[in-house]
């Protein structure tokens, strides 16, 4: 069968191949650049917990090498410290916190270069991606059995894919060939950034700091920290000030760094500058046929503390199991690849709802006075929530509405986790005693059922396998009509003893049962693969889902 053409070689279309290869799918990844990085110090990304362990199950060995995950998170409001939160330290496949501390998981902060050298890398590894620099699509054409993508420049050629995957950027050429509009705002926010060497009072923190008591530091700064003593700042800067030259954003280094450090500036090393815009924009339709779009391809976020990489890769954690299912069973049902639009562009349409709401009032003009009762110290924590990925502008997306969810029935039960949100990263336990996190089980393609069963860990495996419910349920995760993996936990929040969870193939929590019931737990897991392959195609018109403008 032909492969996945992957349009674009950015960091979401490099994790989208290794996501399908690690679920036995070939894809051909068509590079416009060159087939390396630019080295751009200042340019970085902010991965939540979960999408920096989808990178390391991917591969991408540069993450623990050239990333940091802040030790805490500091918010100050003109001259008083307004918070202090400690955060988690596990990294992924970790028992706990390195270090002990309680707190939200820490981000990852990387280069975006050193990132996609990552990638890279372990493309390089493998032998289902075929990588093709300098190649530029400039046609795309789709029948009833594939696509057709012809590329320009020194070997211009057709390429031919069972689907294909935009994942070219903001100025897409594939949602453009598309003709799919891209409706939003333009320059929502403007940043002056640098990347610099020098020590600050908080090491290995992150900082946000609302209205600075010196002179000319605007309205918001944000410090991250990097590998070797490098941070990254980032200046709020006006909706329509003047250009930020040379000479400004240094005398807006020596100030900053002084105010944070008593007055005196601190040696400091400048290794990189630019201006970041921020854009909000929602394309219209996500998938044509055969041919769908992600990461900024398919929207465009990035203020207060939402991350446009980070939903990039959620994009593909959603896509790429979906993708992978309907390219080994050509029967698959259509609702499967549907619903990749319309839980991903529900959930992303839903963050920037936040954001434009939010925003009259986190920059200082009235709004959501009902939301936020007005308080400095309100929005200071709205801020850091977003930052933190919590909250309405940075929690993790849900799907409860999803057209995957499972029908309503008797056995169903409530558990700390809502339906269609991502599961807790509670220890599992597998049939061959190999204990990990839950996330180390994900990527396969495959679904997760996870029975409570408290006490299991001090027994040994060869009589918890033969006793209770296990080989009742054991039979039934064999019979299920997609694959899925059979897991054991100590314990889940919420959840009583002899639960049976089952959750998708990207994390997110699809049903929680009260014990064994083979039927309802087979009619869920026939849900999530769209239901049976002759079920008729639903209309997923993207007008139906609000637009953000």
């Amino acid at each position: 069968m032909d492969p996945v053409i992957i349009v674009g070689a950015g960091p979401v279309g490099l994790a989208l191949s290794l996501a399908l290869a690690a679920q036995d799918v070939p894809s051909v990844v068509l590079d416009e650049g060159p087939g390396k990085e630019e080295p751009r110090p200042a340019r970085t990304v902010v991965l939540r917990a979960d999408m920096a362990a989808l990178l390391e199950r991917l591969g991408c060995t540069t993450l623990r090498d050239e990333g940091v995950r802040w030790v805490g998170w500091r918010s100050l409001r003109r001259k008083q410290q307004t918070r202090h939160v400690p955060l988690d330290l596990g990294l992924p496949g970790d028992a706990g916190a390195a270090d002990g501390t309680e707190g939200p998981p820490a981000p990852l902060h990387i280069p975006q270069h050193a990132l996609a050298r990552g990638l890279r890398d372990a493309i390089a590894r493998h032998p289902l991606i075929t990588l093709v620099p300098d190649s530029r699509v400039d046609t795309v054409e789709q029948d009833a059995h594939g696509v057709g993508a012809h590329t320009r420049g020194p070997d211009g050629t057709w390429w031919r894919g069972s689907h294909l995957v935009g994942c070219d950027g903001a100025r897409s050429t594939v949602r453009k060939l598309l003709g799919v509009r891209f409706p939003g705002r333009t320059a929502v926010e403007r940043h002056a950034v640098a990347a610099l060497r020098t020590e600050l009072p908080w090491p290995g923190e992150a900082l946000l700091h609302r209205q600075p008591p010196w002179r000319g530091a605007g309205e918001e700064i944000t410090a991250r920290p990097l590998p070797d003593g490098v941070w990254r700042i980032d200046w709020l800067l006006p909706p329509r000030g003047d250009l930020v030259t040379p000479d400004a954003l240094v005398t807006r280094i020596r100030d900053t760094l002084a105010g944070w450090c008593e007055g005196s500036t601190p040696p400091y090393d400048l290794i990189d500058t630019g201006v970041y815009t921020v854009h909000h924009r929602l394309a219209r339709r996500w998938r044509v046929d055969r041919v769908f779009l992600a990461g900024d391809a398919a929207h465009l976020l990035g203020a207060v503390g939402t991350q446009g990489l980070d939903e990039g890769l959620r994009d593909v954690d959603n896509l790429s199991w979906k993708l992978a299912r309907a390219w080994h069973h050509r029967d698959a049902s259509p609702v499967l690849l549907d619903s990749y639009q319309s839980e991903r562009r529900a959930a992303v349409a839903a963050r920037l709802r936040a954001a434009d709401q939010s925003l009259p009032a986190l920059r200082g003009g009235g709004g959501l006075r009902t939301y936020l009762p007005g308080s400095g110290r309100g929005h200071d924590a709205l801020l850091t929530e977003g930052h933190l990925g919590r909250g309405p502008l940075g929690a993790p997306p849900a799907y409860p509405h999803s057209p995957l969810a499972p029908p309503p029935s008797e056995g169903r039960i409530p558990v700390g986790t809502p339906d269609g949100t991502p599961a807790e990263d509670v220890r599992v336990t597998a049939p061959d005693g190999t204990t990990v996190r839950l996330r180390d089980r994900l990527g396969q393609g495959r679904s997760l059922v996870v029975l409570v069963a408290p006490g299991t860990g001090v027994w040994d495996r060869r009589h918890w396998m033969s006793a209770g419910v296990m080989p009742r349920l054991a039979e039934a995760v064999d019979a299920l009509p997609a694959p899925a993996e059979l897991l054991v936990t100590e314990g889940y929040p919420g959840a009583p003893a002899h639960a049976v969870l089952l959750v998708r193939p990207d994390g997110h929590l699809a049903a929680a049962f009260a014990g064994v019931r083979p039927e309802e737990l087979h009619a869920a897991a026939d849900a999530l693969r769209g239901g049976s392959p002759d079920v008729q195609e639903t209309s997923t018109d993207s007008d139906r889902t609000a637009d953000v403008n």
